[in-house]
This record gives C-alpha cells, structure tokens and sequence, in this order.
C-alpha cells in the first residue's frame, strides 16, 4: 500500500473519564485519582495520517515511535513475521535475529536503541526477548521463561514487558534493568503486561483481574489501576506513555478478549484529562500502540478490504 495522507479529526469519545495529573513535559505519569472529568464531545485534534507498508508486507504493525520519528513494528511476508524500522523519510529496513524463523522489533528509546523478541525455527513456540544496540543483538529471558516479549524500552536502557514460565501459565510483566530482572504483577490479576516505561521509572501496562481488563501504572512500587468508560476492553499486550504522560492503547466495541482484528477496535489517547478515540479513515479496526514526545501516534489499522497496515498520526 501506499503512503495516503488524509487529514481528518479525530473522534472524541463521549463518556466520563478519570483525569491524569499533571500531565507537563518530563511529568510521570499518574493514573487517575477521581472519575471528574467528561470528555468534550466537541473537542477536535486536527491530525494528518500516513500509511505505510514494507513491501511485500501481508500485514503490517507499528508498536512504537521515539522523539526523532524512527517507528519500529513487525510485518509479514510470505509467511516469515520480520521486525522493521521505519525512517522519518519512509526508508524501511528490515531486522531480524539472526537465524530466527520469527522477529519482531517492540520498542525503540530516542538513541535508537530496539528492544523485540523472537523465535527459533527449532522451537517456534518459545519465544526470547533481544536488544539491538549499535548493530549488536543481545538475547535475554527472565528466569525460567517461556514466552518472552520485550515491548518497551527507554532511554536509560531498562526494557519492560510480559512473560510466561510454562506454556499455559499466567503472563507477568518485568523490568530488565542492569542485567536484574524484577516480576511485575498486579494483585489479584491472573495477567499483567508491562508495554512502555518513561525515563524516571514510571511503568504502564495492562492487566486481566476476573476478566476486567484495565490498565495500571507502577511507580516507586506501587500499583494504580483503572479502566476505561462504559466498561470498555483494552488490549493488555500493546500501548505507549510519553514524558508529558500521555497513553496511547486500544478499546474494543465488543465484551471479551480486545486484539486488533476481524472485530472493531478503536485507538486512544488519554491525554491532559481528557479522552479521545483515534480512527483511521475509513477502517473496520485501529489500534495505537506508541507515542513520541511531539504527540506523533503510530500503530495498525485493518482497511475496507481487509489489509492490515501500519499508519503515523501527526497531531
């Protein structure tokens, strides 16, 4: 497919939202404290959305995006999932682990340094965190994993994300810091996915307690949770925070299990309060699953005819 810009608002979902503090450059992010706020019906975000495919690609998703415009995601062709970097000029390269039958790149911090997993053709089915840094892959598991996603990274280095130590176990999120890992699990939650942290240690992610499905905030160890309006599903796995604080994940329409595919998932931003849904032209389903400092957006959408591609979203 290719790059279409089309400039259109975005879609201010109508319904009351708990407000995020102090959401100003370099700000942790805090989750909300009161259901006060509704958000502006009225409110409108002049935006311009790029789409973009590797070619070849049968399916393509953006999962992050730095302050410089690099975006990294995965993408499919002929049947092998690779990891991709996407300049700020549309140049794409693709990343794979080397020897690995499956790749895909999860995060990227402002120096360029990814974060991703991957599989081996031996064994497809488990699955190993990496770090790309200065063209070096390093590979790393949390203790007795076997499912490994590394989704976030920032720019101190530390990688966050979701593992599982035996094929049919509950996923817990970590932090990879200096080599130590420490398990991330929200109480009473049978899975928690940590997918982006800020520079000061503040981690957001997605959590399924009972089958609610919300989002938290850990920060100097302690956890907040909180779910979005009218008892909205959001994916766990995929989502992205800022400096100012603002989030960027997916709620679906449906009850159930909420990934991006056949059924209709909508992008959003929370940002400074209020919350707004983010809609690709046109698309039975969108997702966001990074933001950058300027407030660019990336993450996937599915088209009319069914095609998944990754799209940019300059605010």
């Amino acid at each position: 497919m290719g790059s279409a810009r089309t400039a259109i608002p975005l879609l201010t979902m109508a319904a009351a939202i708990a407000t995020v503090s102090g959401c100003t450059d370099r700000q942790t992010v805090t989750a909300p404290r009161q259901s006060a706020l509704s958000a502006r019906a009225d409110r409108h975000v002049s935006s311009t959305f790029t789409s973009f495919d590797p070619p070849g690609s049968g399916l393509t998703l953006a999962t992050d995006i730095n302050a410089p415009g690099q975006i990294v995601g995965r993408y499919l062709n002929a049947g092998k999932t690779h990891g991709f970097l996407r300049e700020p000029d549309g140049t794409i390269t693709t990343i794979d682990y080397p020897g690995a039958g499956f790749t895909v790149a999860g995060s990227i911090n402002d120096s360029g340094a990814i974060a991703g997993w991957y599989t081996l053709p031996a064994a497809p089915a488990i699955r190993h965190g990496f770090l790309l840094q200065d063209g070096v892959f390093t590979s790393f598991d949390p203790p007795g994993s076997t499912f490994t996603n590394a989704l976030g990274i920032n720019e101190r280095g530390d990688i966050v994300g979701r593992f599982r130590p035996t094929g049919n176990g509950d996923f817990h999120g970590f932090i990879y810091r200096n080599g130590e890992f420490t398990t991330l699990d929200v109480p009473g939650a049978t899975e928690t996915d940590a997918f982006k942290l800020q520079a000061n240690d503040a981690v957001v992610g997605g959590f399924n307690q009972s089958g609610v499905e919300g989002l938290f905030v850990y920060s100097k160890g302690e956890f907040t949770t909180f779910t979005l309006p009218n008892g909205k599903n959001v994916t766990l796995d995929n989502g992205g925070v800022n400096a100012r604080g603002d989030i960027v994940g997916t709620y679906c329409d449906l009850p159930g299990i909420c990934a991006i595919g056949p059924f209709q998932t909508h992008g959003f931003l929370w940002s400074n309060g209020d919350l707004t849904s983010i809609d690709y032209p046109g698309a039975r389903a969108t997702a966001a699953a990074g933001i950058n400092e300027r407030g660019d957006i990336t993450g996937g959408y599915i088209d009319a005819n069914g095609h998944p591609s990754g799209f940019l979203l300059r605010r």
